[in-house]
């Protein structure tokens, strides 16, 4: 059973992080990948709620496995900083790696103490 909603949770991040980073990038003239930035912290919130309440593990394998594991992408943020980097554009690369952690960190302890401040 938890495969399957791992699989469903999947089923439903994989394409909202595609279409969000397609808008995302469609909405910005810059080799900078706002997009991935935008589902990597979008995801990081999220798994921070979700890893901070008390929830059953048939959620925990839905919400933060399947979709946040599907909606977020290391891959693809390591991908792009190489091709920035590949193509001269070292500032935008150094920079999409610091915000990327940064911002992915920040929006988990925010993520987590929203979650807190609501369950408390």
């Amino acid at each position: 059973m938890t495969v399957l909603l791992i699989a469903l949770g999947a089923a439903l991040g994989a394409p909202l992080r595609y279409l969000t980073d397609r808008a995302v990038q469609a909405r910005h003239d810059s080799p900078f990948p706002w997009g991935t930035l935008t589902v990597n912290v979008a995801g990081s919130l999220l798994l921070g709620a979700v890893a901070a309440v008390p929830a059953a593990s048939a959620v925990t394998a839905l919400v933060g496995t399947g979709f946040c594991g599907a909606l977020t992408t290391w891959s693809t943020l390591s991908y792009e900083t190489l091709r920035l980097a590949r193509e001269g554009a070292r500032f935008h690369a150094m920079a999409n790696v610091l915000a990327s952690v940064v911002a992915g960190l920040g929006a988990a302890s925010l993520g987590c103490a929203v979650a807190h401040a609501l369950t408390a």
